[in-house]
């Protein structure tokens, strides 16, 4: 039997809107996900602790803020100082589409923009996040 796929889903940095990520993180648990909310303005270091204590597969990134470039960059390395690199890396937010391509080169698995659809963000996750072996 295989365990579930964990996710963490998380607000970095000072945006303060989580409409987007409160609507994921429901979608991802009616679909049969583990989700973690860490909830508003947290920081690269605080998300990587909880994918880490939470033995996650993966964590999304909701960034609205412009800071996007900053925000991906040190979880990902954050993850590497940690040696949890397996943990995938996804996103979405106001992003320039030159940004993506950035991001993506930085280690972020898949950035989702505005007007993404939660079945389309769950099929992503089903088929590029692994679950543990229970």
């Amino acid at each position: 039997m295989e365990a579930r796929i964990r996710v963490v889903v998380a607000k970095p940095g000072l945006d303060g809107h989580d409409r987007g990520a409160k609507v994921v993180a429901r979608a991802l648990r009616d679909a049969g996900m583990e989700v973690v909310y860490t909830g508003l303005h947290q920081t690269p270091e605080q998300i990587v602790e909880t994918a880490v204590q939470e033995d996650a597969n993966a964590i999304g990134l909701s960034v609205l803020s412009g800071a996007h470039m900053t925000l991906f960059r040190r979880v990902i390395q954050l993850l590497a100082e940690r040696d949890a690199s397996d943990i995938v890396v996804f996103g979405g937010g106001i992003i320039p589409a030159d940004d993506i391509a950035e991001l993506e080169k930085l280690g972020v698995a898949r950035i989702f923009t505005p007007g993404a659809t939660t079945a389309s963000i769950i099929e992503w996750v089903r088929a590029n996040v692994s679950s543990p072996v229970a």
